[in-house]
């Protein structure tokens, strides 16, 4: 399966934001930005699927502070939109952009 484009707004929480911060700068292309004990990320990623590179960010965090938790919305290019949070989806549908 060929890699589709994504955008992705995101809410990450953790107990230890600095020890986070390098590995999240490091995976996504785009705006990371500290506000109020989080950080709220817009950027852009290619995977297979929102499912993998939910999990793949996920996981990247966790190993570096298992208390992390992650709010995130996948947009793919055909306007479909996958909410999770942590790696359970929560709801799919068509974007309202």
């Amino acid at each position: 399966m060929p890699n589709r484009y994504f955008k992705l707004r995101a809410r990450v929480s953790s107990s230890n934001l600095q020890a986070i911060r390098p590995v999240l700068e490091n995976l996504v292309t785009g705006r990371v930005q500290e506000v109020e004990e989080e950080f709220q990320v817009e950027a852009g990623m290619e995977g297979e699927s929102a499912k993998e590179l939910n999990r793949l960010l996920l996981s990247a965090l966790r190993r570096v502070e298992k208390r992390t938790r992650l709010r995130s919305e996948w947009t793919s290019d055909d306007g479909i939109t996958q909410r999770f949070f942590d790696y359970v989806l929560k709801s799919t549908g068509k974007s309202e952009k």
